[in-house]
């Protein structure tokens, strides 16, 4: 097949969209399709014009929109492919959308009986008012320590972990500054563990064996830092060490997770485990991050499938959906 892979984009991500731009182009190369490598500046221009980017697109099999975060993963480029007409990877245009608004995704899986963080969002005046913001953790029943984060995006930008009321005004500030919707969310005491999700060409759709993370002792919390250090990866373990009746609980929640948002091709469904309740969901990630150390592809990996292997399987995955 011909191959374009976007990467880039104009969101705090673009750095870790182009080491999953480049890993994905590779391995297609390697799999014997002809690649065409597109980049999105951080001014959100085309490198190659847009004029010349639309030209490269229509006359590709299958687009691979290998961005994180906004004007990416949430349903823009999306669109934007729809209406040139161009099979792509990945949810359409509403999953994207709701999938990276964690607000809205968390809403629609609470509406559904998923269980998800306990949190709060703010917006307008609230973002400058942190007394009343305080006052609305109170009411809801939160606790500190809290995670305070932007609405949409990814890689942990913008992420505080306040431990005390003096600490919230910085916090939503920080937050605030990338987005004008954050979301202040108890902090879960208990293991985070990941799933991948992958669609098949043949319309299944399964959960890869359990990425367990063990946070860096050195950082907060998983933050910025610590996802994307030298090293970074050692703090992976997977398969997960789970019982069989979690495993299995995670895996069908995952699944679940997957299909109630109208989700395509792949995703990385995130969790928290207490000692003593039962997982919730942190979040969803419409197009995870994909370099061959990335959670993903190694989750994948342990189920038996090549980082190649897993880029042939969204290709075609994309391949056969557009020819329904």
């Amino acid at each position: 097949m011909k191959v374009a892979v976007i990467s880039g984009g104009a969101s705090p991500e673009h750095d870790v969209s182009l080491a999953s731009g480049q890993g994905i182009a590779e391995a297609a190369a390697e799999l014997g399709h002809t690649v065409i490598a597109l980049v999105i500046e951080p001014d959100g221009t085309w490198r190659d014009g847009q004029h010349e980017a639309i030209e490269l697109l229509q006359a590709c099999d299958v687009v691979v929109p290998a961005l994180h975060g906004q004007g990416g993963e949430d349903g823009v480029i999306q669109g934007f492919l729809q209406q040139l007409k161009v099979p792509y990877v990945g949810s359409g245009i509403a999953a994207s959308a709701v999938g990276l608004d964690k607000h809205l995704a968390k809403a629609v899986l609470r509406a559904h009986g998923l269980p998800v963080t306990p949190g709060i969002t703010l917006r307008g005046a609230d973002l400058r008012d942190p007394e009343a913001a305080h006052q609305q953790l109170k009411a809801a029943g939160l606790e500190f320590p809290v995670f305070v984060k932007p609405g949409n995006g990814g890689s942990s930008y913008g992420v505080t972990r306040v431990t005390e009321p003096a600490a919230l005004a910085e916090a939503i500030a920080t937050a605030a500054a990338l987005e004008g919707q954050i979301l202040v969310e108890q902090e879960m005491r208990g293991r985070e563990i990941d799933l991948a999700v992958m669609e098949f060409p043949d319309g299944r759709v399964e959960a890869a064996p359990a990425l367990e993370i063990h946070s860096d002792p050195g950082q907060p919390f998983f933050n910025t830092t610590a996802k994307y250090a030298q090293g970074a990866g050692e703090q992976f373990v997977v398969p997960a060490p789970l019982e069989a009746e979690l495993a299995a609980t995670l895996r069908r929640t995952a699944i679940e997770v997957f299909e109630t948002l109208g989700c395509e091709g792949l995703a990385r469904v995130d969790f928290f485990v207490p000692a003593d309740g039962e997982p919730v969901v942190n979040e969803i990630n419409t197009f995870p991050g994909f370099t061959a150390a990335s959670q993903f592809p190694r989750m994948w990996a342990t189920a038996g499938m090549s980082y190649p292997a897993v880029v042939q399987n969204l290709l075609e995955t994309a391949h056969a959906r557009a020819a329904q």
